[in-house]
């Protein structure tokens, strides 16, 4: 007789809180994280603080943290992502696991990147998204970069007369963060929380954060395509009204939790698993597309796939 495996089973794929309906992210550092139940406690010196795992999109990691086992299996149990930072949020080194155990968004991703044709349509498709009202299906990417380039640009100036700041350029060191000055810090730190939400979605959803239609060659090109639908919205009016009130604060904090508030304003969850759907599955419903179902199935070269399960030894091929 075999022994059950111990503990309560593992929540069903379909039972867990989509990734669009959950709390963005918290941060933590310089605390244990345990389980309690079906919650994880973060604890330091101050006392314990309990998270609930399964309505969490995503939990950063920072330094001075420590994991329990058991904490991180409740975590994928509910399907939610951790992600490993820098100090103060600015830096990603891992993730951990996705929400859905189905391959067909990635496929998808992987059949219109691998496509010169598909591949400009979906890259279109961003830039026409940060475009509203504008036509760009005709335009080249050469034509695309430039006009988002001046798009930026007017957005750092406008943000600068709007919050009383002066606007000298982009300039940050990514490996000395506090050497830039209090704007470029507050950027730094803004565009960090918003890669991090961003890739938390992308891999929830179970697309890959590599295969970037815009971007192309690192590890989360793809974060980065989503991420700048919403930089100039969000990202750059945060970092500049920080950069205005700061006096001497602890800006990337600052920074992070009016990125928090942000998210939530804008419903920032929602709209990017929204917009990865719609993206990758171009021809589908992005609110009928959630519904994935957990389907293996074996490859056949001719027929597409067929059902998994079965001894195909006695098959007259």
């Amino acid at each position: 007789m075999t022994k059950d495996i111990p503990g309560p089973p593992p929540v069903g794929i379909s039972e867990l809180i989509r990734v669009q309906d959950r709390i963005s992210f918290v941060y933590l550092e310089r605390c244990t994280v345990h389980r309690d139940g079906n919650a994880l406690t973060a604890t330091d010196e101050r006392g314990v603080i309990h998270l609930p795992a399964a309505t969490l999109s995503v939990l950063l990691l920072g330094p001075g943290t420590r994991v329990t086992h058991q904490a991180m299996t409740l975590m994928a149990e509910s399907g939610s992502t951790c992600v490993w930072v820098g100090e103060r949020g600015v830096r990603y080194y891992a993730h951990g696991r996705t929400l859905t155990s189905s391959s067909r968004l990635i496929e998808a991703q992987a059949r219109l990147v691998s496509n010169q044709s598909s591949r400009l349509r979906v890259a279109r498709r961003m830039y026409g998204m940060r475009f509203p009202g504008e036509d760009v299906d005709r335009l080249t990417m050469q034509q695309l970069r430039g006009r988002e380039g001046a798009r930026v640009k007017n957005a750092y100036r406008s943000e600068a007369a709007r919050a009383g700041v002066e606007w000298r350029r982009r300039d940050y060191d990514p490996s000395d963060f506090g050497g830039s000055d209090a704007l470029n810090q507050a950027l730094s730190a803004a565009t960090a929380c918003l890669y991090g939400v961003v890739h938390a979605v992308v891999v929830a959803l179970g697309a890959s954060p590599a295969l970037g239609f815009v971007h192309t060659g690192h590890d989360k090109s793809f974060v980065y395509d989503v991420a700048d639908l919403y930089k100039v919205e969000i990202a750059i009016p945060v970092a500049f009204a920080v950069s205005a009130t700061h006096e001497d604060s602890d800006i990337p904090g600052e920074t992070r939790r009016r990125m928090r508030d942000a998210f939530v304003s804008a419903g920032l969850l929602e709209r990017c698993a929204r917009d990865v759907r719609r993206l990758l599955l171009e021809d589908e419903d992005p609110d009928e597309a959630f519904n994935d179902s957990v389907v293996v199935r074996l490859w056949d070269g001719q027929s597409g796939s067929l059902a998994a399960g079965q001894n195909y030894g006695d098959m007259p091929w």
